[in-house]
């Protein structure tokens, strides 16, 4: 595979991998409640510090509960909420790309029109007014948003549209009488696939970003669920006294974010002919580390 010959994508692909198995197997990994509280274990350090426990690797927060057990576990919402939200989006954004690219004409600029209106409000804003009156919960931030997200799949999805309707296996397609949906979901939709799926990598890091910001601001995961995100709120408070209650998850928040760029630039390469030749080509004619 190429991505083995590209050190910064496979070391983005082996973070996200372990950030997933740690989601994945949680209980095995932290077999710790991580909601069980021992007020007389709070505030514990790291193992590494002084006063440091070996049953808590990575300390306790105020009320005794155990920092690794909640980051492992709330790793299991903050990489669901994205998978969800850029799905979602993704398929809506699609479909509206692929009518609104087709079909051109009042259709397109009816379309598009709305999306540019929706583009230009500030996204954050538009959720936390959503939270506000609905209410937080896993779902609802979920579409909320994906709400933030759809209109760009939505954009790229019709400029890839309007390029790939005039190429010739497409008016092929339309001279045999093949119909407009047929058209677009067999003939254009998969030519889609690799832009898309780049696209839908990099919002992803986005929405991370966006989850965590709206969990800090207590609209977004409540308790007892836990996430990273709400976890650096609960620790804003003990800053200076108990540091690692902020350090841990804002850095398991750090390396996913980073895990998902790399990525995302691999793919976006990779989609890329000529970008990809020149990647690689550069790779192989690069003198080896081993090498005299």
């Amino acid at each position: 595979m190429r991505i083995v010959r590209d050190p910064t994508a496979l070391f983005g692909v082996l973070v996200l991998a372990l950030l997933v198995s740690a989601a994945l197997f949680a209980p095995l990994i932290a077999p710790l409640d991580p909601n069980k509280q021992d007020l007389a274990a709070r505030l514990l350090p790291p193992f590494y510090a002084e006063g440091g426990s070996s049953q808590h690797l990575l300390g306790t927060d105020q009320l005794g509960r155990d920092v690794l057990s909640r980051i492992v576990h709330g790793a299991r919402i903050s990489l669901t909420i994205p998978l969800v939200s850029v799905t979602l989006a993704g398929v809506f954004g699609t479909a509206v790309g692929l009518l609104a690219g087709y079909r051109g004409g009042k259709t397109d600029a009816f379309i598009m029109r709305i999306v540019d209106t929706l583009f230009s409000f500030p996204g954050l804003l538009l959720a936390l007014t959503i939270l506000a009156v609905v209410g937080p919960s896993f779902w609802t931030l979920a579409i909320v948003l994906s709400l933030r997200i759809w209109m760009v799949f939505a954009r790229m999805t019709r400029g890839l549209v309007l390029s790939a309707r005039e190429a010739e296996y497409v008016e092929a397609a339309a001279l045999v009488g093949a119909s407009p949906v047929r058209i677009m979901l067999r003939h254009i939709a998969p030519n889609l696939t690799a832009p898309l799926l780049t696209l839908a990598v990099l919002e992803s890091a986005h929405v991370i970003l966006s989850e965590a910001a709206l969990s800090f601001l207590g609209l977004g995961i409540q308790p007892p669920q836990t996430s990273w995100g709400l976890d650096v709120a609960i620790g804003r408070q003990y800053v200076f006294s108990a540091p690692w209650l902020i350090i841990f998850p804002g850095l398991a928040i750090a390396v996913a974010v980073l895990g998902i760029n790399l990525l995302a630039g691999w793919l976006r390469v990779a989609a890329d002919p000529q970008e990809s030749a020149k990647r690689f080509a550069a790779a192989a004619d690069a003198p080896s580390a081993w090498s005299g």
